[in-house]
């Protein structure tokens, strides 16, 4: 069922800016692929490159081997939700998918299967105009779904989803990758790549950063501290900077400190007579990895003008 993505020294440049710059990778069916990168990093641009929506300024890519422009019916290869707002308001849900389904040579009865699928068969006469972001989500991914195919792109499709919608997207994902196909999906939500992705793709600037596992991308980060809680904050940062560790206050009223195991610290508290009411270590978290290997490739950072 799957096919597989493989893009080769792919870069586009719009005059003197570059947007995507000499990207090699491949996506491979069986898995949910999260695809990562700051504001600006060319996420979109290699999607629409990869639909034949954008040509490339140099380099290849193929979806099973062959260019997606040359490819006719092209909803039965691959499908896209890209931007859930570029939809004809006028239009009801039902009037938008079967002139999809009649340009691709998808029949009729696919159109209600995928809106029932995504929960918009009640709605499916309503118009558009009508709807609230979420539900263009979901109809954004029956059009993905609409020619059954075997690779599927998703730019942002958590955008405007509740919990529920969320979760049902979520374990969507995870049973399209469980058929054998090839799922690439680009969201700026850390926590929803922790819970439905395989493996990362993470670009900054356009250049590739990461290519692997999610267990191999969270290792990457150097970022392992311990969560203290005190009632004598003032006085256990002092003893910890001058045994050179760092401790600065965390979310929840305690501090993360760094530079010591949480055993030293224990012991230099114990020495000082300063009371812990919490001591444990963390690892650093997909987002906090994240944060850290593209933190050279953040076009824009709050508090600054570039």
């Amino acid at each position: 069922m799957g096919q597989v993505i493989e893009l080769h020294a792919l870069t586009k440049r719009y005059g003197p800016a570059t947007a995507v710059d000499d990207l090699t990778l491949t996506v491979r069916p069986g898995h949910v692929t999260g695809f990562l990168g700051p504001n600006g990093a060319g996420k979109s641009t290699t999607l629409r490159m990869i639909l034949g929506l954008t040509r490339p300024t140099s380099g290849t890519v193929t979806v099973a081997g062959v260019r997606f422009a040359d490819r006719p019916r092209g909803l039965r290869h691959a499908g896209a939700l890209l931007d859930a707002g570029d939809v004809h308001g006028g239009r009801s849900a039902v009037a938008h998918l079967t002139a999809l389904a009649r340009g691709n040579g998808i029949g009729r009865a696919r159109v209600d299967e995928v809106l029932r699928e995504v929960g918009l068969g009640g709605v499916a006469r309503r118009r558009i105009a009508g709807f609230s972001l979420g539900m263009r989500q979901r109809l954004g991914i029956a059009a993905a779904l609409l020619g059954d195919p075997p690779v599927l792109l998703f730019d942002e499709p958590f955008n405007g989803l509740d919990p529920e919608g969320v979760r049902w997207v979520r374990d969507l994902f995870r049973r399209l990758a469980g058929e054998g196909r090839t799922v690439f999906v680009s969201s700026h939500l850390m926590s929803e790549m922790e819970n439905c992705a395989d493996r990362l793709v993470v670009i900054g600037r356009g250049r590739l950063i990461a290519d692997q596992s999610l267990a191999e991308f969270a290792a990457r980060g150097t970022g392992t501290s311990v969560a203290v809680r005190t009632p004598d904050a003032a006085a256990l940062t002092a003893v910890l900077a001058a045994e050179g560790g760092t401790a600065r206050p965390d979310d929840a009223g305690g501090l993360l400190v760094t530079g010591l195991t949480a055993e030293r610290i224990g012991d230099l508290a114990l020495a000082h007579r300063i009371p812990l009411h919490q001591l444990a270590t963390r690892t650093a978290s997909l987002e906090e990895a994240f944060m850290e290997l593209t933190a050279d490739s953040v076009e824009y950072t709050g508090g600054t003008t570039r």
